[in-house]
């Protein structure tokens, strides 16, 4: 369930069920981005649904909630407002870096391209490491075992 819609709910009535059982029928005041919610004018009923009670308000911890029951008004004005917000501006615009074009618009620089190929690299190695004789790493020049 996105917050923004329980965001679009405030002011709504709504249902609440916990993981206990007990519901929780109010007008959503507030909620906040661990779905902790807020409600007024609520009435509690108990796992069997036997025993009611009234509340002026109630805080409800956003892990105990099992399941919300949000009017369809709410999330027709949800799905309304993604889509206007869809329509704004084309898909993929403004999202990230994005990996570079052929043409070289864009993004990060193409692999390759600044990575020490010029003629400024070190030996031959491509600009990676030491750069030692004969186009060989430094490394542990010559000493120990290696095959040299």
């Amino acid at each position: 369930l996105p917050l923004s819609l329980l965001k679009t709910a405030q002011g709504h009535p709504m249902l609440v069920e916990l993981k206990n059982g007990e519901t929780y029928n109010g007008h959503l005041v507030n909620c906040d981005t661990w779905m902790n919610i807020h409600l007024r004018e609520v009435i509690c009923t108990s796992k069997d649904g036997d025993r009611f009670w009234r509340m002026p308000e109630c805080y409800i911890r956003g892990n105990t909630i099992k399941y919300l029951r949000v009017p369809d008004e709410v999330i027709d004005k949800v799905q309304e407002e993604t889509k206007s917000r869809s329509d704004r501006k084309p898909p993929g615009v403004g999202r990230g870096r994005g990996r570079g074009r052929e043409d070289g618009a864009g993004g990060r620089p193409a692999k390759g391209i600044g990575r020490g190929l010029d003629d400024g690299a070190k030996g031959m190695s491509g600009g990676r490491g030491k750069g030692g004789p004969g186009g060989k790493s430094g490394g542990n020049r010559g000493g120990g075992r290696g095959r040299g």
